[in-house]
């Protein structure tokens, strides 16, 4: 068996934090070595978690319109790798869905990364993967980190998480889809 596929089987055996999941333990991502765009959201929620399909629900739908791309290439490993920043549904809270749990990118992330040498951009989706890799480089909150997407590249760029929850977000910042859109659209572009 190759290093990545120790790697894969690792990680999709992982239960290191099973007593905190109220599902249970079920890793959800997809990598290759071939990757040449990483898309690191928050966590999967029920529908990803009993589907084991990541984004494979009503924000996944969004975020492809966004990345004008279409399901086969989305779930074509060699161009999208997906990790999210805890692999398996961390449990309802009061206002939604839990933080994803923290020992999974502590853990898995860096070894994953480096299995990945191909990678050409990272979309960083959601204020969890924003903190976590840009640190003191983000702005003072979400909207303006995303709103400064630019200043990321080439090797990230950071995005507001595409539920529909957010409608309102959208609504009250149309800059979003008349400045950014396009620009993320011609990186993805470029990269595919």
């Amino acid at each position: 068996m190759s290093d990545f596929q120790t790697l894969i089987s690792s990680v999709k055996s992982c239960n290191m934090c099973e007593e905190h999941l109220p599902l249970g333990p079920k890793p959800v991502f997809s990598i290759h070595p071939e990757s040449k765009i990483l898309l690191i959201g928050q966590a999967p929620g029920t529908k990803v978690h009993a589907t084991g399909i990541p984004w494979n629900d009503p924000s996944g739908d969004e975020l492809r319109r966004w990345l004008a791309v279409d399901r086969d290439i989305f779930y074509n490993p060699e161009i999208f790798g997906i990790m999210p920043m805890g692999f398996c549904y961390p449990g309802r809270g009061k206002g939604g869905d839990l933080p994803p749990r923290p020992e999974c990118a502590t853990t898995w992330h860096d070894r994953l990364l480096a299995s990945m040498p191909k990678v050409k951009l990272i979309l960083l989706v959601g204020s969890f993967a924003q903190r976590y890799y840009l640190g003191e480089r983000m702005k003072p909150n979400l909207t303006e980190t995303v709103r400064q997407a630019k200043e990321y590249l080439p090797e990230y760029f950071p995005l507001v998480h595409p539920s529909p929850r957010n409608r309102l977000w959208m609504k009250k910042n149309p800059w979003f889809e008349a400045d950014i859109l396009p620009v993320l659209r011609g990186k993805i572009l470029g990269i595919i």
